[in-house]
């Protein structure tokens, strides 16, 4: 019997979760995603070192104060590892946008148009190109008129039944639930130790959006993310895609056990009908759920200061330049 992993690549798209070079050319997975927690720890790599120095004197000559030096020398860095994933992969790559513009959706807007213009002066077919922006209000408004102009979009940082719907809603081509962060909270909250699979909460939270997608005919793909084990991974078989972290993916490809799809566009059903999700309900059904509140908040906040870590790294390098 082939290993679940190749069990698993015959009824979902998988996606690498890492910007790691030689894990994603060892892994050859369809899709990759990166977010700046994930480009901060490849930078300390070698294989990061020649794109670093392109990037940063890139900014060098197209931006003036040092403040836009270090956004132009990030957002670049980021593009120029895309650049190197697409050659690596058969499908798309996911940048994201400053998670610290999650609140603002013109500058979300901005950087966005400008990360997209930057992997076309790169020669990257920008289609093979995901914009990562995290699912606050803001956020989801930013990638509403993206859709529009052409620009494809990856929500992320999303915890709640309201923030998929209101993806949707929007014309969101791809959203990213984090299945292990809700478990976090849950096993924070009550104390437990462990969830079995099957009631583990990121996982029902994934069905539910799953089904309720499926069962109301949104294009919009979901990609099930950031999972702690692989029980949770196998739970979701069947899902549009899942981002799995290497040392996950070894897991799977190591064992020869029997895979069984649970989620099917044929087995689809869903009851929930929210209606069309508004600023003030988006808002008050966020406020009432504590660990979306929480976690999207903490997300934000992570990939926020490894923004700025990955800044630090990039002024040294300036500066020994």
């Amino acid at each position: 019997m082939n290993s679940k992993l190749e069990q698993l690549k015959a009824m979902t798209t998988v996606v690498a979760d890492t910007g790691d070079i030689d894990a994603i050319r060892q892994w050859r997975p369809e899709d990759a995603t990166t977010n700046p927690s994930l480009l901060l720890k490849a930078a300390a790599s070698e294989a990061y070192r020649p794109m670093l120095e392109k990037a940063v004197d890139y900014a060098a000559r197209h931006a003036s104060s040092d403040a836009e030096q270090l956004m132009v020398a990030t957002d670049m860095l980021a593009v120029l590892a895309g650049k190197e994933i697409l050659g690596l992969i058969p499908g798309v790559v996911s940048t994201e946008v400053d998670a610290r513009l999650s609140f603002d959706t013109s500058a979300t807007l901005e950087r966005a148009h400008r990360l997209v213009d930057f992997y076309d002066r790169q020669g990257v077919d920008t289609s093979r190109v995901l914009i990562k922006i995290a699912s606050t209000w803001e956020g989801i408004r930013a990638a509403e008129q993206l859709e529009k102009d052409g620009i494809r979009c990856n929500l992320t940082l999303l915890f709640s039944f309201v923030q998929a719907v209101a993806c949707a809603q929007a014309g969101a081509h791809l959203i990213s639930p984090f299945v292990g962060r809700i478990l976090d909270w849950h096993l924070a909250s009550t104390g437990r130790e462990s969830y079995p699979a099957e009631d583990d909460p990121g996982v029902l939270s994934v069905t539910r959006i799953y089904n309720y997608y499926k069962t109301n005919g949104f294009n919009t793909v979901v990609m099930g993310a950031s999972f702690r084990n692989t029980g949770e991974i196998e739970r979701l078989a069947g899902c549009d895609r899942l981002t799995i972290s290497p040392a996950l993916l070894h897991e799977l490809q190591e064992d020869q056990g029997r895979l069984t799809r649970r989620l099917s566009l044929d087995t689809a059903s869903s009851a929930d009908n929210p209606g069309q999700v508004h600023e003030r309900q988006f808002r008050w059904e966020s406020n009432e759920d504590a660990m979306a509140t929480e976690k999207l908040a903490d997300g934000i906040r992570r990939f926020a200061a490894d923004q700025v870590a990955l800044e630090q790294r990039v002024r040294q390098l300036a500066q020994a330049a």
